[in-house]
C-alpha cells in the first residue's frame, strides 16, 4: 500500500518550478518591438480576452487554436469547428493565434462578427479596461503580471505577456508613463 506522503502532490508538475521554468523559457525567445500606447491598449485587451479562457495546453507561437463558448465559459481548443459538432464544443468565437511577442490575434467567426450583443458585450469589456488605463498611476499597473484566478496555461501565458508589453513600452519610452502622458508623447510624436 502507497501512503500519501509518497504520492506526488503536483503530477503534472504545475509548481512553481514548472511555472518559473515557462516564464524563462518565453523571455528567452521573446522578440517585441516599440508599440505605442493604442497598440499596446488592443494587445492587452486581445490577449487578455484570450488567456480569461481555459487554456489547457501549453500554446506555441504562431500556431492556429479555435476559441469557444459554452455554458457561458470560453475555452481554447486545438480542434477546429468543422471537426467536431457544435453541441460538443458550443459557440465557434473565432481563430486565435499567439505571436512570437506573446501577444494575441484573435479573428471572430462571422456569426460573432455580426452578433450585435456580442458585439456591445465586447465593446463593454473594452470600457471597462480604457477605465483601468485611465485611473491607473501608470500604464505599468494594468499589466497582468500575476492573475491567481487564471488557470495555470493562462497565468503562464499572461505574466509572459505582461513581460513583453513592459518590454515593449520601454522601447517605446512610455513605461513608467499614465495614460494620458503616452497619449500626449505619441500626439507629440505624430506632429
Amino acid at each position: 500500500m502507497m501512503s500519501l506522503k509518497n504520492t506526488p502532490a503536483n503530477p503534472q508538475g504545475k509548481g512553481v518550478v514548472a511555472l518559473l521554468d515557462s516564464l524563462q523559457q518565453a523571455k528567452k525567445h521573446l522578440q517585441v518591438s516599440a508599440k505605442n500606447i493604442y497598440q499596446i491598449n488592443s494587445d492587452l485587451f486581445t490577449s487578455l480576452f484570450i488567456l480569461n479562457s481555459q487554456i489547457r495546453f501549453k500554446p506555441t507561437a504562431r500556431q492556429t487554436y479555435w476559441l469557444y463558448r459554452k455554458d457561458n465559459q470560453y475555452r481554447l481548443s486545438l480542434i477546429a469547428p468543422e471537426q467536431w459538432m457544435p453541441a460538443q464544443y458550443g459557440r465557434f468565437i473565432g481563430a486565435c493565434e499567439m505571436q512570437i511577442d506573446l501577444t494575441w490575434t484573435l479573428e471572430l467567426s462571422e456569426d460573432c462578427a455580426n452578433d450585435q450583443a456580442f458585439i456591445r458585450d465586447i465593446a463593454h469589456q473594452r470600457l471597462q479596461l480604457e477605465q483601468k488605463w485611465q485611473q491607473a498611476e501608470k500604464i505599468d499597473d494594468i499589466l497582468p503580471v500575476y492573475l491567481e484566478t487564471l488557470p495555470f496555461y493562462s497565468r503562464v501565458l499572461a505574466a509572459a505577456l505582461a513581460y513583453s508589453l513592459k518590454q515593449s513600452m520601454r522601447k517605446e519610452g512610455i513605461s513608467g508613463l499614465s495614460f494620458q502622458q503616452a497619449k500626449k508623447l505619441l500626439a507629440t510624436r505624430i506632429d
